[in-house]
């Protein structure tokens, strides 16, 4: 469903497993799923939205875009 919304919305991202990637999910604290990590150029988070809230991913999308 993020995947879809973010498609819809045009916004480049990256998709992972955690159990595959364990690492990843370790580096930025990953503790529940879905959860949607908008990064900067740098790789640095800049947001978080923890599992699918259709308005919340609106307005990361539009503060960040």
């Amino acid at each position: 469903m993020v995947s879809n919304y973010l498609n819809e919305a045009g916004v480049e991202y990256e998709t992972f497993d955690v159990t595959q990637k364990p690492e990843v999910a370790a580096q930025y604290e990953v503790m529940g799923v879905p959860v949607t990590i908008l990064l900067n150029e740098q790789g640095e988070e800049v947001k978080r939205s923890i599992g699918f809230k259709p308005d919340e991913l609106d307005k990361l999308v539009r503060e960040v875009v």
